[in-house]
């Protein structure tokens, strides 16, 4: 049955559903030994031979979903340009190559999803998914009542391409009460950096990060343990978000 191309090398195994479109967009991406730049572009594994970088690509991996506590010191992409680990080297070997959903800094840590479904990655990242996250915040000092209305209103803070943007309502309340208070934080959106951003637009800065919850996944694995997803959890997981 003919695909598009992009899921096809999602489903293989190849990059997520994302970075395999700025494969094909890059011209590495061959059908029959033509090159193919076009992402509406349709192939079938059964009768054609499809190659990234000339190497050719094997049939559909089964899915894999992996639960991770990222520690601190990771980054969340495949490789790093500076040489720092990554959380792919935290899994070991596995049956099939699988790819983080979304990111956590380099600084934070907590739950985090691998897989190599690409469907399934790209309908939980996509800016409508509105799919919630749970974050441990711990904040240098204690904002007022004000300041934390404010954060849950929608605050405007700067990208990394210098655009400036409201960030949508969140859901703040105090974990835990302390000099460094640590503060519950809820977000239907995932900007980089954006809760470090957030909290210093109110003049705080953030200590420590930890996502424990990632829709209807809690975080139940020691800091740089992983495990498999339940059957439960990926049909949970695939109904959490709109999947226009």
């Amino acid at each position: 049955m003919q695909e598009r191309l992009q899921k096809l090398l999602a489903s293989a195994g190849v990059a997520s559903r994302r970075k395999s479109e700025e494969l094909i967009l890059a011209g590495r991406v061959a059908i029959n030994g033509k090159v193919v730049t076009e992402l509406g572009t349709k192939a079938d594994l059964s009768t054609d031979t499809i190659t990234v970088g000339g190497k050719p690509i094997n049939a559909a991996q089964p899915p894999i979903y992996l639960m991770l506590n990222k520690p601190k010191g990771y980054v969340t992409t495949t490789s790093d340009p500076e040489g720092r680990p990554t959380v792919l080297q935290l899994l070991g070997k596995l049956s099939a190559r699988v790819y983080p959903v979304g990111r956590l800094d380099y600084a934070s840590e907590g739950l985090l999803l691998l897989t190599n479904d690409g469907a399934l990655a790209q309908q939980l990242t996509k800016a409508a998914s509105h799919v919630p996250k749970t974050y441990l915040v711990k904040i240098s000092g204690h904002p007022d009542e004000t300041a934390l209305q404010k954060l849950r209103s929608g605050v405007h803070i700067t990208l990394d391409d210098n655009r400036r943007v409201k960030t949508s309502p969140a859901k703040i309340r105090l974990h835990q009460d302390a000099p460094n208070p640590w503060y519950e934080v809820t977000l239907i959106e995932g900007r980089n950096r954006q809760i470090r951003r957030m909290f210093q637009s109110v003049g705080f800065l953030v200590e420590k990060i930890k996502r424990i919850q990632l829709g209807p996944l809690k975080l139940d694995v020691p800091v740089g343990q992983f495990r498999s997803l339940t059957i439960r959890e990926v049909a949970q997981l695939k109904h959490s978000s709109p999947k226009k």
